[in-house]
């Protein structure tokens, strides 16, 4: 794969560098440094086949074309900060703007659009190391950011951020990766697998992905994931979904969850022989449904419909430089201070 793959340039100028994780059950990983991305994820199924439950393009080349985020690390702040600013010492800081008035996961030039640098890497983990200058993309303090991806043996993809910043600045880093576990294009869409989320209440938003309204209990709805059930049960019952085609929206994580002892939601293959427990210390997770994939490229060199994938990112709730109500951790780190974040995202196979 990493041979066909590994073809073409990054806009740069300079070829994408891959990067192979495998474990000895078989599972393989495939990393890019463009993007720090996640490109591939074959778990192994224990009768000699591997099952690729990543969406991704057909070539490295085709990743910087698309706009789905796909695999990608993504910060300064990931998902919306409304207009585009926030106030800080009640003075605004104004950021680069690039879905309408709003900015969506860093800006017009974020994270998952830099080389980022691999500083080391071995047949189980890989670090990838990013610089971003004081203004970048309207963003206070000059910031050094690190991801490392490791592979367990016992099939968990750990994924940890470590970001630290010369200035007060808000940092919210997330993969972005979309997973259908029955396997990248075997169905329709991905809306047939099961998700249990463990959260009482979730961030209603306008058409436009911002926060419109207080967080809001989860009974009595179609946002109700506590009890395991299919993403397409419930898809589009409520006008909060209606208004974005699906689900694109943050559910506030059970606090039992945040030391990575609880998962934090558990996705189901639709014909029951893939599970992913995902772990994580962030406070939020973003459910999206894909709602807008479609015409992203895919891996046969076509392109994907609406609701192809599911992403799972782990997160502080969207617009939080303008929520400090909210009852989370402070997502403005001090200058001087360190951030740190970790997801797992544990693979289980029944035979």
């Amino acid at each position: 794969m990493l041979n066909h793959f590994a073809s073409g340039t990054a806009p740069d100028g300079q070829p994408f560098q891959l990067t192979q994780l495998r474990n000895a059950a078989g599972t393989e990983l495939t990393l890019m440094d463009w993007g720090a991305t996640w490109v591939s994820c074959q778990v192994a199924l224990g009768n000699g086949a591997r099952r690729e439950v990543l969406l991704g393009c057909a070539t490295a080349a085709d990743y910087p074309q698309q706009g789905a985020y796909l695999g990608a690390t993504v910060g300064r702040y990931a998902n919306r900060i409304a207009h585009a600013h926030y106030l800080r010492d009640e003075k605004p800081v104004v950021l680069a703007p690039n879905q309408g008035e709003h900015q969506l996961h860093g800006g017009p030039q974020g994270f998952d659009k830099r080389r980022w640098q691999r500083v080391s890497h071995d047949g189980g983990q890989v670090t990838y190391r990013l610089f971003s200058a004081d203004g970048d993309q309207g963003f206070p303090g000059n910031l050094d950011a690190e991801v490392c991806y490791r592979l367990t043996e016992d099939n968990r993809v750990e994924i940890s951020y470590l970001a630290s910043t010369d200035k007060d600045c808000p940092i919210n880093l997330t993969n972005h990766a979309y997973f259908n576990l029955d396997g990248d294009g075997a169905t329709a869409n991905a809306l047939a697998q099961t998700l249990q989320l463990f959260a009482d209440r979730y961030l209603p938003v306008d058409s436009e992905g911002i926060p419109c309204a207080d967080l809001t209990p989860v009974e009595g709805s179609g946002m109700d994931f506590r009890q395991a059930k299919p993403l397409n049960r419930d898809l589009l019952k409520d006008r909060c979904q209606q208004r974005v085609k699906g689900y694109d929206h943050a559910y506030l994580l059970h606090t039992t969850c945040r030391q990575c002892e609880h998962p934090a939601a558990v996705l189901t293959s639709a014909d029951k022989k893939v599970t992913m427990d995902v772990f994580t210390d962030a406070p939020a997770l973003q459910l999206y449904s894909g709602n807008f994939l479609a015409g992203t490229p895919d891996r046969k060199g076509g392109t994907y419909d609406n609701y192809a994938g599911v992403a799972l990112e782990s997160e502080f709730l969207p617009d939080s430089p303008n929520h400090p109500e909210w009852p989370q951790p402070n997502c403005v780190i001090k200058a001087g201070g360190k951030y740190r974040s970790r997801t797992t995202y544990a693979f289980q196979v029944v035979s």
